[in-house]
């Protein structure tokens, strides 16, 4: 069992009262972390606010020199993080290592692309004023919060901490409680580093205890949630700064409009929606179609579904238990309104405790839940719409507004239909992904507030300031 111990002001504290991350796939202890109170929250902020001026007075390749220390440890013990993602979350060991290195991908992405961040320098020539010259560069915000969710637990920490923490900025961050191992592991490794004191602070606890406090703080300058969309409404309503980036659910559908590549269009589906169990804010959530591709396309989908491995992550089973019960009874819920509304099952609908089969439902209406609400698991919905037009009235008509996908041979009508879809991204003849992290990832609606991507967040963590010469 991991006793953790986190990182504030420099230094490796932990506390007498703990919280106890579960094992999703044996519901045993596999770690304990500290559990903050409201003067341990306030401490981490008073020690990145003490420690902001002078790491953003360092000059920035002294930054990525240090930063860099870290990113080597995180490297040098990949194998040990790997193993906590697959025992707190139930990621498959494979698929929590490719984390892992891709994480550090984007660490050396983002401080190269940092170093290309070069200053405005303007005239007021073209304005008819002739004796002014400005400079504006992108400067530090100061201190900001980070929140990460548990499905990436350091891809989606990292993303966040890297960008902010090139640029000059102080953090404090707080790991989902579900990813709170891996966050104390990741504060660990900076301690190592020597990562200046109060330059990154990790705090851990329930969020339902120390939520207020970490948002409300007067030390806090900008905010980055990724998690649910309840949260982070709250996180809009009460935060003391409105500069909130928001990354939240979605409700991303698989149009698709011919079947001239029905296996290939299958292979994209089915990675799409059932990766990490479903369990992705870009997995797709409901494949939209006519009757007659329809009629071809489930008994594909359920013969590759049918092949998906279920089992547990040390067996890098394509299926694993969902983070905990509480999760698993939602989707089961979703299922069962489906089914009693005249949905058909076609496969799946098998659980045990929190492990449920991978399951595809044919004939779900908009009269049923599944047809609107994000299950965060792996069920597919397909839904049966002959009229083109009302396709798109029905992708739209969600509340959320993340990603789709289209699927036809014909590039021109794709074109057309993507363009009216309402969401952040569209991908024509590919699954909804996030990826590659070079590329802005928005969301509109209830999806989120502000794009991220490397080049997005290194604009979203640092703000323009001018220095205007006269003469």
């Amino acid at each position: 069992m991991y006793k953790m111990k986190i990182l504030i002001n420099g230094e490796m504290i932990q506390t007498d009262e703990v919280v106890e991350i579960l094992n999703p796939a044996t519901f045993e202890v596999a770690g304990v972390v500290p559990a903050l109170k409201a003067n341990d929250i306030n401490n981490a902020y008073l020690a990145a606010r003490n420690a902001q001026k002078n790491w953003e007075n360092l000059q920035i390749l002294e930054r990525i020199k240090i930063l860099n220390r870290w990113r080597d440890l995180i490297l040098a013990n990949k194998e040990e993080l790997a193993t906590i993602i697959m025992t707190e979350v139930a990621k498959a060991y494979k698929d929590a290592l490719s984390e892992v290195e891709r994480t550090v991908e984007y660490m050396d992405y983002t401080f190269q692309e940092a170093m290309r961040l070069e200053p405005l320098a303007l005239t007021g020539a073209g304005m008819g004023v002739k004796n002014k010259y400005g400079i504006f560069e992108r400067v530090a915000k100061g201190v900001g919060l980070a929140i990460s969710p548990f499905n990436y637990p350091i891809n989606l920490a990292l993303s966040k901490i890297a960008p902010a923490l090139v640029m000059g900025n102080t953090l404090v961050f707080k790991p989902a409680t579900a990813g709170s191992l891996i966050g104390a592991k990741l504060s660990e490794l900076a301690h190592q580093a020597q990562i200046p004191a109060g330059v990154l602070n990790v705090v851990t606890g329930r969020g339902r205890d120390i939520g207020d406090d970490l948002t409300n703080n007067v030390q806090l300058n900008f905010i980055s949630f990724t998690g649910s969309t309840e949260i982070g409404h709250r996180i809009l309503k009460n935060a003391s700064t409105k500069d909130i980036v928001l990354e939240l659910g979605g409700k991303d559908p698989a149009i698709v409009l011919d079947d001239l590549k029905l296996e290939m269009y299958a292979k994209e589906i089915i990675s799409g929606a059932f990766s990490y169990s479903g369990q992705r804010c870009t997995a797709i959530k409901r494949v939209i179609t006519t009757d007659a591709i329809a009629d071809k396309l489930v008994s594909i989908l359920k013969d590759k579904i049918e092949k998906l491995k279920v089992g547990l992550p040390m067996d890098n089973a394509d299926i694993t238990p969902l983070i905990d019960q509480g999760s698993a009874d939602f989707v089961l819920k979703l299922i069962d309104d489906a089914k009693t509304k005249g949905a058909q099952i076609v496969t799946g609908d098998k659980h045990e405790k929190n492990l449920i089969w991978p399951t595809l439902i044919d004939h779900v209406t908009t009269k049923m839940d599944l047809a609107w609400i994000e299950p965060f698991g792996p069920v597919l919905p397909i839904i049966r719409i002959n009229d083109m037009e009302e396709m798109i009235k029905i992708a739209n008509a969600s509340n959320y507004g993340l990603q789709a996908s289209i699927y036809s041979q014909d590039l021109n009508q794709a074109l057309h239909v993507a363009k009216k879809i309402e969401t952040g991204t569209v991908n024509i003849n590919g699954k909804s992904q996030r990826g590659p992290d070079s590329f802005p990832f928005i969301g509109i609606k209830d999806s989120g507030v502000g794009t991220q991507g490397i080049g997005e967040t290194l604009l979203s963590v640092t703000r323009l300031k001018g220095i205007v010469i006269n003469y």
